[in-house]
C-alpha cells in the first residue's frame, strides 16, 4: 500500500501542531480562582467589557491581550497628618479593606487601568479622612465622638469608591490609632477625668439625696400610722383587749396566778407565768 498519498495530510498536522504549540502562550490562557480577565483587541484597540472572564482555561485570538484582575479582598494602610477643626495637627493610621466589584473590571481597565489601589484608592481614601476629620475638634476625635468620626469617614469613602466609575466595593475602613501633641492629649485626658470625677460626685450626691427623701416618706408614714393607733385606741377597747387576752392566758398550760379585779381598770394581774 502506497501512503505516500498521505503525506502532504502529514505534513500540514506537523506544520499545525508546530503553529499551535509556538502561539499557545498567545491563544492559551487561565484565569485563577479569586481572578476575573477582560480582553482587549489590538488590531481594532476594542475592550470587551461587557464579557467579564471567570476563572479557568479560556482561548484567545493570538492578537488579543487578556488582562487579569486579582478580585480577592485587598488592604491598604495609611498614615497620615490632618488637621482638626481648629487647625491642629493630627497623625492618624487607617486601614482600609476592599475589592474590585467583579462584574465591573472592564470599566476599572479603562478607567484606570491595572494601578486602580495607587491612583484611584489611596487618594481618595486620605482625602475623605482629611475633609471629615477636619469638621471636628481634636477632643472630639480623640475621645467624645471617635465611633462617629469613623462612621462618616467609612460611610463617605465607600460612598466615593463604590459611584458609577469607579466600581469599588470597600469591606471596612478602622482607624488604627490617633495621636495628637503631647501637650493637647494630656490636657485633654486631664479635662475628661475631671469630668468623670464631677459625674461620680453628681451621683453620689443625688444617691444621697435619694436616701434622705426615702427615710423622710417613711418616717411620715411611721408617724401617720401611730396617729391613726393613737386615736383608735380608747378605754373601752383596751379593756375588752385585756379581757380577750386573759382568756387566752387561763386556758394556757403554763403555770399562773390571776387575781381578779387588781389590775389598772379592774383589769386582773397575772402573777407567777412561766
Amino acid at each position: 500500500m502506497d501512503n505516500r498519498r498521505f503525506l502532504p495530510f502529514i505534513i500540514i498536522g506537523a506544520v499545525a501542531l508546530i503553529i499551535l504549540v509556538y502561539f499557545s502562550n498567545s491563544i492559551l490562557y487561565k484565569v485563577q480562582a479569586g481572578e476575573r480577565a477582560v480582553i482587549f483587541n489590538t488590531i481594532t484597540g476594542e475592550l470587551d467589557k461587557e464579557n467579564v472572564i471567570q476563572p479557568g482555561f479560556h482561548v484567545k485570538a493570538p492578537w488579543s491581550d487578556a488582562y487579569i484582575y486579582d478580585v480577592t479582598e485587598n488592604q491598604v494602610e495609611e498614615t497620615m497628618d490632618v488637621l482638626d477643626k481648629n487647625g491642629l495637627n493630627i497623625n492618624v493610621d487607617v486601614t482600609l479593606r476592599f475589592h474590585p466589584q467583579y462584574d465591573k473590571i472592564g470599566e476599572i481597565y479603562e478607567n484606570f487601568r491595572q494601578d486602580y489601589v495607587r491612583r484611584l484608592v489611596i487618594p481618595e481614601t486620605r482625602s475623605t479622612v482629611r475633609q471629615v476629620m477636619g469638621r471636628y475638634t481634636a477632643e472630639e476625635i480623640y475621645s467624645t465622638k471617635r465611633p462617629e468620626v469613623e462612621g462618616a469617614i467609612k460611610s463617605e469613602t465607600e460612598a466615593i469608591l463604590g459611584a458609577a466609575g469607579n466600581n469599588i466595593q470597600m469591606r471596612a475602613l478602622l482607624i488604627r490609632s490617633i495621636k495628637l501633641p503631647e501637650q493637647i492629649r494630656l490636657a485633654i485626658e486631664n479635662k475628661l477625668k475631671q469630668e468623670q470625677e464631677a459625674l461620680a460626685y453628681q451621683f453620689r450626691l443625688e444617691k444621697e439625696e435619694s436616701e434622705a427623701e426615702r427615710k423622710r416618706i417613711a418616717a411620715e408614714g411611721e408617724s401617720r400610722a401611730n396617729e391613726i393607733i393613737n386615736n383608735s385606741l380608747t378605754k373601752e377597747l383596751l379593756r375588752m383587749r385585756g379581757i380577750e387576752a386573759t382568756r387566752e392566758l387561763a386556758n394556757s398550760q403554763n403555770a399562773k396566778v390571776i387575781v381578779i379585779g387588781s389590775g389598772d381598770d379592774g383589769l386582773p394581774l397575772i402573777l407567777g407565768g412561766n
